[in-house]
């Protein structure tokens, strides 16, 4: 106990050291964030000095291990990091599917090699990866998915579509899924490839949503040649890879259930609540639901860090999240009242509620639909007949 709360102290004042003020603001809106990469944007000198601070001590992936660019913390070292940031406001210094995603998948599939080569650029933020999962008529029945390699003997030639790929015309690598055998049954026969998608016959098309932003897009394969040793995992054993990354994206995903603002959502609404009671009340409602979901949270982490998770438990915490933060937006837009249905005035700084309320209704579709997370609730913890 005395080692965890020299370790408090010793990360308090670092944190108060290094951490720039601007970078213990709230995030605006999405442009805030840094995403790192092979040509990195930074908004600001101080965004740029707390990623790279955070980076050279390890600590934009406290617990991975130290050789691979991690901060080698314990889960209770962690954790600490975790609540003296949130206790000072301090932004996440980097937002990354490499270390919310493919990095625990490396680390328990990778080759030490692929280990050794990719964790410390994800760690560094180095490397911007987008995930080529879902296809034209396999998005929900993923395993459905047409894309294939062809073993040409010293390499890959990758042909097929992926379509919702986040973010694709802006990552540097893919990690993406292809049919490897296709007489095989369709959860076999599956591979797990890592490609630079700077390879030629690699293109990408945006898809523009109803809130007006192009998070997504259309990404195409056309002979693209991977190099053999980019496999992660067995040849056609890639579907134990891809749930495992299944479980640490719904995780990602849950965490929207907590919000990007810190307190409650009564103290950010203010006094706009003053002379609403039926809207007070509501908003009182949410937030013991918010207040319960952090809780659980904090809970599931802990297992799944420990490896004691139950295997739906991402369901769960995905779907939860999902109604939460959807919740949320519902309420903003109310307590807003038309004044949050602006679309590009300059007082609702370009329709921010509206957008971002719209941006909500894709949460029950991505990284599993909520029809699929039920499903598996259902079957896997509920443990009700199936159909």
């Amino acid at each position: 106990m005395a080692d965890l709360e020299a370790f408090r102290a010793e990360t308090r004042d670092w944190l108060e050291a290094n951490c720039p003020a601007e970078m213990r603001q709230p995030m605006r809106d999405e442009s805030d964030a840094c995403w790192g990469g092979r040509n990195p944007v930074f908004k600001s000198d101080a965004q740029k000095a707390w990623m790279e601070a955070m980076a050279a001590r390890g600590w934009t992936v406290p617990d991975w291990p130290r050789d691979y660019g991690g901060g080698g913390l314990s889960p209770e070292e962690t954790k600490i990091l975790r609540q003296e940031m949130a206790r000072i406001g301090a932004r996440n210094p980097l937002y990354s599917f490499g270390i919310s995603m493919l990095g625990p998948a490396l680390l328990k599939y990778g080759t030490e090699a692929q280990k050794r080569h990719y964790l410390p650029q994800i760690a560094r933020g180095e490397i911007r990866w987008c995930q080529g999962y879902s296809e034209p008529n396999a998005g929900s029945d993923l395993a459905s998915l047409q894309t294939r390699a062809e073993d040409k003997g010293d390499h890959w030639l990758v042909n097929g579509q992926k379509v919702w790929t986040s973010y694709a015309d802006k990552a540097d690598w893919i990690f993406c899924l292809v049919r490897t055998d296709p007489k095989a049954p369709k959860h076999q026969g599956i591979s797990f490839l890592l490609f630079d998608m700077a390879s030629p016959g690699v293109s990408t098309k945006p898809i523009l949503l109803i809130s007006g932003y192009s998070p997504f897009c259309e990404t195409f394969f056309d002979d693209v040649r991977v190099p053999k040793d980019q496999v992660v995992g067995e040849v056609n054993k890639g579907w134990d890879v891809a749930k495992y990354l299944l479980g640490h994206e719904r995780e990602m995903i849950s965490g929207m259930g907590l919000g990007s603002q810190p307190g409650s959502l009564g103290e950010s609404l203010g006094e706009v609540l003053a002379d609403d009671p039926l809207l007070r009340a509501e908003v009182a409602r949410f937030d013991v639901d918010a207040l319960a979901f952090r809780a659980m949270s904090e809970r599931f982490i802990d297992e799944l860090k420990a490896g004691r998770a139950h295997p739906a438990q991402p369901s769960m915490m995905k779907y939860a999240g999902t109604e939460l933060n959807k919740a949320r937006h519902e309420l903003m837009m109310a307590a807003g009242g038309s004044n949050a249905l602006e679309w590009e005035s300059e007082r609702s700084r370009a329709g921010k509620a509206a957008r971002e309320w719209l941006r909500t209704k894709a949460n029950s579709i991505e990284g599993g639909t909520s029809e699929i997370q039920l499903g598996i609730i259902a079957k896997r913890i509920l443990e009700l007949p199936g159909g």
